[in-house]
């Protein structure tokens, strides 16, 4: 479990194919910080197992259907990706409860200034729609925020400068993919209704 605030933004080393999985290297300061083997490192909001690690990089497995299903497949090296390290009882929840397990892939379709902050719209699909809510919760690439604008084919988000200086979302250009997870509770609220009404 996350919350959606991004602790520092990574450098992948390498992301290639092995024997039984495909290999991403990332390397970092604050998310080695106290990290053991079998850690769950937020990447980019993707849930991952730390699978090796030194002293500057760790190293995780990732599955096909992972590097498929998220925006993982156009990483190259020197990319940043957003690094949270898993929530730990006593700390902080600042954003919102993130899973880390992506629901679909969004497409930046407006990123601009407007005044001092910066507006970022994402499509996606009509049926996804559903999920959401204006002034309700999202992780874009594992980064909690709230929704500003909903359109019937996207939404959109207002970033402050902070948040640009400290994630990757500096790096997004129009036509770029975005990972997309909704709200938890909403999801959860969805079914159960859903089951009463069948």
């Amino acid at each position: 479990m996350f919350t959606g605030i991004v602790e520092e933004t990574g450098t992948v080393i390498g992301f290639e194919p092995k024997a039984d999985a495909w290999s991403l290297a990332v390397a970092a300061r604050a998310a080695l910080v106290d990290l053991s083997l079998g850690d769950s490192i937020a990447i980019n909001g993707c849930c991952l197992t730390a699978a090796r690690f030194d002293a500057a990089s760790l190293s995780f497995d990732v599955l096909e259907e992972t590097r498929r299903l998220t925006n993982f497949s156009s990483l190259r090296p020197g990319a940043l990706v957003n690094l949270e390290r898993s929530l730990r009882f006593g700390g902080k929840v600042g954003g919102h409860f993130v899973t880390g397990h992506i629901d679909a892939l969004g497409t930046v379709d407006v990123f601009e200034a407007r005044g001092k902050d910066y507006y970022l719209g994402v499509a996606v699909a009509p049926a996804l729609m559903r999920h959401v809510v204006h002034k309700g919760s999202i992780a874009i690439d594992g980064i909690s925020l709230t929704i500003a604008d909903v359109a019937a084919g996207g939404f959109a988000v207002w970033l402050i400068p902070h948040t640009l200086a400290v994630t990757n979302l500096r790096e997004r250009r129009v036509g770029d993919k975005v990972n997309l997870e909704f709200d938890l509770l909403g999801k959860h609220v969805e079914k159960l209704l859903a089951r009463r009404t069948e």
